[in-house]
């Protein structure tokens, strides 16, 4: 039996992304290619409370706090997390939205799909 004008495999997804949508995801994956980046977003997103001080995140690593602020910095421009000055301090919190588009996307390779 032909397989002739049919792929060989079920599409990824229903459609491809759009130029737009794959920068936007790149960057988005990008700033959780660095394993400091990726645990630090971990951290935020696993916080307790929803939020955690940037006085509890940099402890935690082996790293100087301006080196902390500039991973952080990278994660908020990349749209993973949010930001609230509170006095002397930075609260950080994750936002779910980006995971849930993050979620959608990757699920559609399974050809499962993520609730919207």
């Amino acid at each position: 039996m032909s397989n002739q004008g049919q792929g060989c495999c079920e599409p990824l997804s229903e459609a491809p992304l759009a130029k737009e949508q794959a920068e936007e995801m790149a960057s988005v994956f990008k700033a959780l290619g660095d394993p400091v980046r990726l645990r630090l977003f971990s951290m935020i997103a696993s916080g307790p409370s929803g939020e955690v001080c940037v006085c509890d995140l940099t402890p935690a690593f082996d790293l100087s706090q301006p080196t902390i602020s500039h991973h952080l910095k990278l994660l908020k421009q990349a749209g993973l997390v949010d930001s609230e000055r509170r006095g002397t301090w930075v609260y950080y919190r994750a936002r779910p939205e980006t995971a849930n588009r993050m979620a959608a996307l990757l699920a559609s390779v399974n050809g499962d799909r993520a609730p919207a």
